[in-house]
């Protein structure tokens, strides 16, 4: 009767009959992978069953080696299933386990074909013996000889029934062991023939899993497209929003520069409330002249001391209207800026 010595979980492989290179699944997940020992047989097997399809049955045997390919891979050949078994593993301690319970069992099966070999050749020398024994047997019980001489034999006599005894066990081991050897032989043509079944089905399936990794991969490809196309979308995005923050900071600054520009409208108006009063003057110092001239007529005295100052008043006059014609200059220059200032905003909210 078998029983489980060793559980574990594994994506299992089996290579390609075709190229004999390429791994093709067996499993669509990771599935239980299990050594058995039969007791009757005194033999280890490793067997993994995928819901109710076998597709690991493989007898351990002394010439098997389990191959560590990677730090979660490993394989090992069966001649029997005529395949290649191949194990992927979730870590790398697992892989190290399952190896190191595959040497287990392999020097167990080595130590039990050296224990039937010795079985074997110590039932063949049984038989030579007997063999070489039994003719004189024969010639002792066809011996006519006289009371003595029968007495002299009786020893001989019983040393060859007891040898007989023992042929006879070592016969009926022998059939037993034939019998059990027919036994296995039988169940690994059954076994043969499951693993037939199942590599019948696992090439069948083989086009199924081609066709849906050709899907798979042009899903993949169509995944792809479709991630660049979203990644220039990304990057037109965050270029949008840059130009929206320049665009933010721009505005500020021109609200600051606005604001400026009021300030300095501002204090120019405060100061054209100022003209006003400086007309009132230069009216002043003008009827002055005027009376001035005509006081001039009245008393050319006094036309020295008057031309002076009318002088003084002409060029305190000249002064005063070269100022304000700067003035008024700066003034309008002030107000097409401040005009030009607002348009430039206006423009700028349209875009935005």
């Amino acid at each position: 009767m078998e029983q489980p010595i060793f559980t574990t979980r594994a994506h299992v492989f089996q290579i390609d009959p075709t190229t004999k290179k390429n791994w093709v699944p067996a499993s669509k997940q990771a599935v239980t992978v299990s050594y058995f020992y039969d007791s009757t047989r005194n033999s280890y097997r490793i067997i993994s069953v995928d819901g109710s399809k076998v597709i690991i049955n493989s007898t351990i045997t002394p010439n098997m080696t389990f191959t560590k390919t990677s730090q979660k891979f490993g394989q090992w050949a069966d001649s029997r299933a005529n395949t290649v078994f191949g194990l992927g593993f979730a870590s790398e301690q697992q892989l190290m386990k399952f190896a190191d319970k595959f040497q287990e069992v392999k020097e167990a099966a080595k130590l039990a074909r050296d224990k039937s070999q010795e079985k074997m050749e110590t039932s063949s020398n049984h038989s030579q013996e007997s063999g070489r024994e039994t003719p004189s047997s024969n010639q002792v019980s066809s011996m006519n000889g006289t009371d003595d001489e029968k007495i002299s034999h009786t020893p001989d006599t019983m040393a060859l029934k007891s040898e007989n005894d023992r042929l006879k066990t070592a016969v009926e081991q022998s059939n037993s062991n034939a019998k059990k050897c027919e036994t296995e032989l039988q169940a690994l043509r059954e076994s043969n023939a499951r693993l037939l079944d199942a590599l019948q089905e696992a090439n069948s399936s083989v086009e199924n899993w081609k066709a849906q990794a050709a899907a798979c991969q042009e899903e993949n490809n169509a995944l792809k497209n479709k991630i660049v196309e979203l990644e220039l979308q990304c990057k037109e995005v965050n270029q949008e929003k840059e130009r929206n923050a320049q665009l933010t900071l721009r505005v500020q600054q021109l609200e600051t520069e606005l604001q400026d520009k009021q300030q300095e409208l501002e204090n120019l108006r405060k100061q054209a409330e100022i003209i006003p009063q400086l007309m009132a003057e230069c009216e002043t110092i003008t009827a002055k002249l005027q009376a001035a001239e005509q006081s001039s007529k009245e008393s050319r005295g006094k036309v020295t001391a008057l031309q002076g100052e009318v002088e003084d008043s002409q060029q305190k006059h000249t002064h005063m209207k070269t100022e304000l014609k700067k003035f008024m200059d700066l003034l309008e220059g002030k107000i097409d800026e401040l005009h030009e200032v607002r348009q430039g905003l206006s423009k700028l909210g349209i875009d935005n």
